[in-house]
């Protein structure tokens, strides 16, 4: 054979690998974005590192696409209000919507957003490097709806042991606990109240963070959960559900006083003035800490496993295109976020301060090297994440509203958890059949090995 022929198959080998074909290398954003410039898209982000990071890089691809891109900004406890309105009234007022992990249901349900593939399928606007099989298989998998994928996954998130170095040094620890039984003995001995000294702070205000953070954090490690879809039935008063409320139990008699009002910028505060030791919280978070005076000192490791399995708290968003707005807003929308939560802009979103889920760039050895969070990050998503974490169904909020108040009654005031989780069951069980929201519960951990198998 012709050496010149051996180079050339090589190389086009090399090309197909990678994911590279001859549509790739003649497809590209500029040429793509020619019938939408001028457009201004409306896209929603939140008061977080990450969408800061995509509104320092958003004039880069304004420059390359003409297209102008305007963001409205939410605190999160006012996002699902806003955009939910937005769809009802038809405002159109939003191109591209953001999407919790819980909200797929609500979103696809409705027909207010259009499945992925809707763009993958026209090849003027696909992009050939978008490798969907890049994303950590928990992500596109808690935005997978009745086989569809619904968005691209952005600023997500997996909870994580952040931990003060010299505070378990001194007391005697060689490096953080790995299990939930060994935190609880660390907590005995770093614990001082008379100096307003925690070895554990867990945040656990009354709101979502209850829901999401302090009641499901103690659920799955220990074989718990909220629902199980097949059988139609609430799990909350489990047995397994049972001990490991009851192991909240123990620790919440160690925390200060008032822990019902502890959200997350309390605990990390605590943290960041050794008043704790130890507290788990998003990934989302390190930033900032490693920004702060405990900087040099900080730890970061995987959350402590329960005696049923490893759990960590799973949470985080996509981006998804309104069905609503016109077709020309629709295709300009969807070359912002691909570009966005392309493999390309993944580098240097996290450079700026976001989260994101690329395989290619988590687990690229020089990022790691320079973001040590991302190690445990990435060791979180690939074997102790829950798509399932918190329940996806469509009449979430109110059920929500129930663990988070019943909750919070248990960690403040100390009731009987057998009794308590009971009667939670109950609430739980008459509003899911009352409210039909049975009918809408997905459940996105069986897409898990569609993505896993995808490269």
């Amino acid at each position: 054979m012709n050496p010149k022929h051996i180079k050339i198959g090589a190389m086009s080998a090399a090309l197909l690998g990678l994911g590279v074909s001859g549509n790739a290398l003649a497809w590209n954003l500029k040429e793509a974005a020619a019938p939408y410039k001028g457009t201004t898209v409306n896209i929603v982000g939140l008061e977080r590192p990450s969408y800061k990071a995509a509104q320092k890089l958003t004039p880069e691809f304004e420059k390359e696409t003409g297209i102008h891109v305007n963001w409205t900004i939410f605190p999160y406890e006012s996002t699902l209000k806003a955009e939910t309105l937005n769809f009802v009234s038809h405002s159109n007022q939003y191109d591209a919507i953001l999407s919790d992990v819980v909200w797929p249901v609500t979103f696809s349900g409705a027909g207010w957003v259009l499945p992925v593939k809707h763009f993958l399928d026209n090849p003027k606007l696909k992009n050939p490097n978008i490798d969907i099989g890049d994303f950590f298989p928990v992500w596109t998998s808690a935005f997978t709806v009745h086989n569809k994928l619904f968005g691209l996954p952005f600023d997500s998130y997996a909870g994580l042991l952040y931990y003060n170095k010299d505070m378990l040094k001194k007391a005697g620890f060689d490096g953080p606990p790995t299990t939930w039984q060994q935190l609880l003995q660390y907590d005995k001995k770093l614990t001082d109240k008379s100096k307003g000294e925690y070895g554990y702070i867990l945040q656990s205000a009354h709101n979502e963070t209850q829901t999401a953070d302090a009641f499901a954090r103690f659920l799955w490690p220990w074989g718990g959960k909220f629902l199980d879809v097949k059988t139609h039935k609430v799990m909350v008063n489990s047995p397994d559900s049972i001990k490991g409320i009851e192991f909240r139990r123990k620790l919440v008699k160690m925390m200060p006083a008032g822990i019902v009002s502890y959200d997350h910028p309390q605990v990390v505060q605590a943290l960041v003035q050794g008043k704790a030791a130890m507290i788990t919280e998003w990934s989302a978070f390190y930033t900032s800490l490693k920004n702060s005076p405990i900087g040099d000192k900080l730890g970061i490791a995987v959350e402590p496993a329960g005696p049923k399995r490893s759990a960590s708290a799973f949470g985080g968003f996509a981006y998804m295109i309104s069905s609503q707005v016109p077709t020309k807003q629709q295709n300009a929308a969807w070359l912002f976020v691909q570009w966005l939560t392309s493999k390309e802009m993944a580098k240097p979103l996290i450079q700026n301060g976001a989260v994101v889920a690329r395989k290619s760039s988590d687990t690229d050895p020089a990022i790691q090297s320079q973001y040590p969070y991302l190690k445990p990050m990435v060791k979180t998503w690939e074997h102790a994440s829950i798509p399932d974490w918190r329940p996806q169904i469509q009449c979430y909020p109110q059920f929500s509203n129930i663990v988070s108040d019943d909750g919070s009654r248990m960690e403040q005031k100390q009731l009987p958890v057998k009794k308590s989780l009971d009667q939670m069951a109950q609430k739980l069980s008459s509003y899911m059949k009352s409210s039909h929201c049975w009918k809408t519960a997905n459940n996105p951990e069986k897409y898990m090995s569609h993505y896993k198998n995808m490269n």
